[in-house]
């Protein structure tokens, strides 16, 4: 009986020293509360850690762009139809000319007398366009990098017409029955021959052989909103083989015009005066063609000196190619890209020292 007094006198001794008692190591923990339904015992408080919410940060997707202008696709249709190359007439009797200020891109070529044009339309077109002559064998270098274009011209010389088949180009000569009536060619009678063949760039275009696919991308673009990093520059003048132009900026409309002698060099399309948001004069070399002797054919494979106008300003820089496929690269003095401004651009392939920076 004694051993049991004792047993409940340790047993009520423990439980009140467990009730008062209390701990001052902070590391102690308490056992959760009991949460069994109708207990009575309330939870103990506690304390939420601090919640860190990561930062997200939303990549917006590129928006897609026409590859030969650098601006925002508005028709993927149009965006997916391949390159149409247009031999455009540069006599004095051809002007003006159509559709050259709807060109995506226009070479600007010194041929035998003074210069020929190869306009490049892709996110626009021309109806009609012309006059169209004949081609050269420079083109198959210049233009390679477009991406098997459809080569609208009137056709050439033997040698040229076999070179120019013999190429990857699309050829739609003049000379082809299918192509001439396909292409929409006619004979304007407000010009004497040979300066009144026209054409149609909607016409042409549905020649495309099943499988064309779009152009490259051909020049590198600041990005919106960007200024141009030149120093500032009103303008050029140049003397391609005795032909005068002039390119000088206009700073409300952010483009350059074009004037021949100080005549303002005008499109018959719209009445305006040609302009461009680009001009980019490329300093190639001229060598005699091997279709044609007396034929100039710039040499485009290599690399020269090139000044770019953009934004009322001049770029400096080297224009280099490795093969005829590669679109050309522009860079500065320490190899970096030398950037135009998203549009139109005239590409001058001038001889060394023919242009005077105004």
């Amino acid at each position: 009986m004694n051993r049991i007094l004792r047993t409940l006198a340790l047993v009520a001794m423990v439980a009140t020293a467990a009730a008062c008692g209390g701990s001052d190591d902070s590391s102690a923990t308490t056992a959760p509360a009991s949460s069994t339904p109708g207990s009575s015992t309330e939870p103990a408080a506690t304390t939420a850690p601090p919640t860190t919410e990561e930062a997200t940060t939303t990549t917006m997707a590129p928006v897609p762009v026409y590859p030969l202008t650098g601006l925002p696709i508005t028709d993927p249709a149009v965006a997916a139809r391949p390159a149409l190359v247009v031999k455009i007439d540069n006599n004095k009797a051809a002007r003006p000319q159509s559709g050259l200020i709807t060109a995506d891109i226009v070479f600007e070529e010194i041929i035998e007398v003074q210069t020929r044009f190869a306009a490049v339309f892709h996110s626009q077109g021309a109806d009609p366009v012309g006059p169209i002559r004949s081609g050269r064998t420079q083109d198959i270098s210049l233009l390679g990098s477009l991406n098997r274009p459809l080569f609208l011209w009137s056709g050439g010389n033997a040698n040229v017409t076999r070179d120019i088949r013999a190429s990857d180009f699309i050829n739609l000569s003049a000379q082809i029955g299918d192509v001439y009536r396909g292409a929409g060619f006619f004979r304007s009678d407000q010009r004497s021959n040979p300066h009144d063949l026209y054409a149609s760039t909607t016409a042409a275009w549905t020649l495309a052989p099943a499988g064309a696919t779009p152009p490259p991308q051909q020049f590198q673009y600041r990005a919106a909103g960007a200024a141009p990093l030149g120093d500032p520059a009103t303008g050029a003048d140049l003397n391609m083989d005795g032909l005068a132009i002039e390119w000088r900026f206009d700073a409300a409309a952010g483009t350059y015009l074009r004037s021949n002698g100080g005549t303002p060099h005008n499109d018959a399309l719209t009445g305006t005066q040609i302009d461009t948001h680009n001009v980019i004069v490329m300093v190639v070399d001229y060598q005699p063609s091997p279709a044609d002797a007396n034929s100039p054919e710039a040499q485009t494979i290599g690399s020269g000196e090139v000044l770019i106008f953009t934004g009322g300003t001049l770029q400096r820089g080297t224009w280099s190619r490795t093969d005829r496929l590669s679109p050309i690269s522009f860079a500065d003095g320490a190899g970096n890209p030398l950037l135009l401004t998203p549009g139109r651009t005239w590409v001058e392939m001038a001889r060394v020292n023919t242009t005077t920076v105004v």
